[in-house]
C-alpha cells in the first residue's frame, strides 16, 4: 500500500497489476480511463496517476483540479456502482499530477456503463 501523503511520482512510474498511467485526461473518451477504474474495483484496487507519458516522461498537468472534477464527475455518471476512490494530487520537478486510488470493490462486478453497452472489466498483468 502506497502512503498517499508521502507520494513520490517516480514510485509508480511504470505500469503493473495495480497501477497505471495517462499523459492527459481524454474528456471525450471517459472510457480509455474508466475501464481501469472498473478493473481496479473488480480487483485488487490500483493506482491511476494522469501526466506521465507512455515513455514514463513526467509531463505534468495544465488544469489538475478541473481535470479532478472531470475525473470524480465522469466515475460517478458511467460506473454502477460508483467505486470506493481517493482522487488527490502529487508533485514532482514543478508539475502537477492526479492520482486516483481505487478501492478493492465489496459489491462487484463494477460496470462501466457508455456508448449503449454495460460493460465490465479485470486487470491481467498490466492490461
Amino acid at each position: 500500500m502506497i502512503n498517499m501523503e508521502q507520494l513520490d511520482i517516480r514510485q509508480l512510474i511504470g505500469e503493473a497489476t495495480e497501477y497505471d498511467k495517462k499523459q492527459a485526461l481524454e474528456v471525450k473518451k471517459p472510457k480509455s480511463w474508466c475501464k481501469s477504474v472498473s478493473a481496479f474495483a473488480n480487483g485488487m484496487g490500483g493506482i491511476l496517476v494522469w501526466g506521465i507519458a507512455d515513455d514514463d516522461t513526467l509531463v505534468g498537468l495544465d488544469d489538475a483540479k478541473g481535470d479532478a472534477e472531470k475525473i470524480s464527475e465522469a466515475i460517478k455518471t458511467h460506473l454502477d456502482p460508483i467505486p470506493d476512490f481517493n482522487l488527490s494530487f502529487a508533485q514532482a520537478d514543478g508539475k502537477e499530477f492526479i492520482v486516483l486510488d481505487v478501492k478493492p470493490g465489496m459489491q462487484t462486478p463494477y460496470y462501466y456503463i457508455g456508448d449503449g453497452q454495460m460493460q465490465t472489466f479485470v486487470r491481467v498483468g498490466n492490461e
